[in-house]
């Protein structure tokens, strides 16, 4: 008798195929993170002393917590600032990586050339920008000369009065204001999300387009109807991508305190309460981001 052969069923390929993608990641949290993972929650209860021959803990209860939320002098003012910047410099970076990914998917000469140059400076060039603005060093350089001057540029006050003489409105002015003063940090964060976006647009076919244009659909219609719909599923990787690396940024304020509060500080255990307040803080947020958007996609015909 012939022997029946195993045919697996389209769900079943694709589950094993997540798991395929998914089994590295698997297996080297459980391999290198799983045991520091847990070991931080201890951690976080106890008070940590050092010793010659290792450390010992004594257990302290939620004390940890209670001191970085009411003892720390500087844990919740950072913990709100950079909750703060990070949730207003979102919008930023993914409206910026929309607009530029929309530009590099565009048929033009140079194409091929002008992808390179632009994502060379994300890569390499947005560290240096960073710096020297950090350093104030362009600030003080415009200072010592008349080039803006002769040249008829704006200065940043200028700049600013100008657009509250338009009388639009404040919050929408501070926003733009803090906008303009982190391009930098903006840049930098866009490089991963340019590629997904870019990514995504490529992968719209081009048929769909004709036969809405065929349809008499116009450009802004087409765009409603059928790039933001497509691409939806990609703009939700990079808003949870965005969100986690801003929150997780060397340059966050927070992130340098825990490290600072570890060996400078109130010590390991007060640093690993930190870590996981905050941990549990990214965990909510991207929870109901991912709940809005996962709604509005779904409501969306």
């Amino acid at each position: 008798m012939k022997r029946k052969r195993s045919v697996l069923t389209m769900k079943r390929r694709k589950y094993l195929t997540g798991l395929m993608f998914v089994s590295p990641f698997v297996v080297g949290f459980i391999s290198f993170f799983l045991y520091p993972f847990i070991q931080s929650i201890v951690f976080s209860f106890n008070q940590l002393e050092l010793t010659p021959s290792g450390y010992i803990l004594h257990y302290v209860g939620f004390t940890n917590y209670h001191d970085l939320l009411f003892v720390h002098p500087n844990f919740r003012i950072a913990y709100t600032e950079t909750l703060v910047q990070t949730l207003s410099r979102v919008p930023a970076v993914l409206i910026f990586s929309f607009f530029a990914a929309n530009m590099l998917n565009q048929r033009f000469k140079g194409r091929t050339v002008a992808r390179v140059v632009f994502f060379l400076p994300v890569i390499m060039g947005a560290q240096a920008v960073l710096a020297l603005q950090s350093q104030d060093y362009m600030q003080k350089a415009m200072s010592y000369s008349k080039i803006g001057a002769e040249l008829g540029m704006f200065s940043g006050s200028e700049l600013r009065n100008y657009l509250m003489q338009l009388q639009l409105p404040e919050g929408f002015l501070k926003y733009v204001f803090n906008a303009a003063d982190s391009v930098p940090q903006i840049i930098n964060n866009s490089g991963i999300p340019i590629l997904i976006m870019l990514a995504a647009l490529q992968s719209i076919p081009s048929s769909i387009y004709e036969a809405a244009s065929i349809e008499g659909a116009t450009k802004w219609e087409c765009f409603w109807k059928i790039t933001f719909p497509m691409i939806l599923p990609m703009i939700m990787a990079s808003v949870i991508y965005t969100i986690v690396e801003s929150f997780t940024s060397p340059y966050n304020k927070l992130v340098n305190l825990i490290k600072s509060t570890a060996w400078q500080g109130q010590g390991f255990g007060v640093s690993a309460a930190m870590s996981w307040f905050y941990f549990i803080t990214i965990a909510i947020v991207l929870a109901v981001v991912m709940g809005i958007m996962s709604r509005s996609s779904s409501s969306r015909p």
